[in-house]
């Protein structure tokens, strides 16, 4: 019982760095929330999810993960930005989550990312489509980081009251 709790308060810590994790980009939040899914697995000997449910959302973890590297790359180049776009919109996330919060978060991926371009790429005619290619896939990847969090979220929820009953 004791193991029970704290599975279930260390799982709710996880889910909730989930969520941040999933807007700022140093921390892997859903990684996070599926690890929240695996200790109320354990804490019920396994018996809690069938074997597909952590599995598959296993599969999601990562697959949420590397959609994060992947979707500012991708609609970047699609774009025209060049890499000083990509890596100025992750620096611009990180600083504008710790001095904005997540509202920094969005705004520091679109102004780095102009930044970016305009200083170290200034081959680019068009540096504001080329930031904007950097902000959506910024924005996409963090949708898609805050969606699969979201559902282990309800799945860790819903473990952690059959857990007690």
């Amino acid at each position: 019982m004791v193991w029970d709790i704290v599975a279930v308060v260390a799982g709710t810590a996880f889910v909730l760095l989930g969520f941040v994790g999933s807007i700022v980009p140093v921390i892997p939040g859903p990684l996070l929330a599926f690890a929240a899914i695996l200790l109320v697995h354990w804490a019920s000997g396994w018996s809690l999810y069938p074997p597909a449910v952590p599995v598959a959302l296993g599969v999601v973890s990562v697959g949420a993960s590397l959609l994060d590297n992947v979707l500012p790359a991708t609609s970047s180049r699609r774009a025209g930005a060049g890499r000083a776009g990509v890596v100025g919109s992750v620096l611009g996330m990180i600083a504008g989550s710790v001095f904005l919060g997540p509202l920094g978060t969005i705004l520091g991926a679109f102004l780095g990312a102009y930044a970016g371009e305009v200083l170290f790429h200034r081959e680019n005619e068009e540096p504001l489509k080329a930031a904007l290619g950097v902000f959506r896939g910024t924005v996409l990847a963090m949708v898609v980081k805050l969606a699969s969090v979201g559902v282990m979220a309800a799945i860790f929820l819903r473990g952690s009251v059959r857990l007690f009953s």
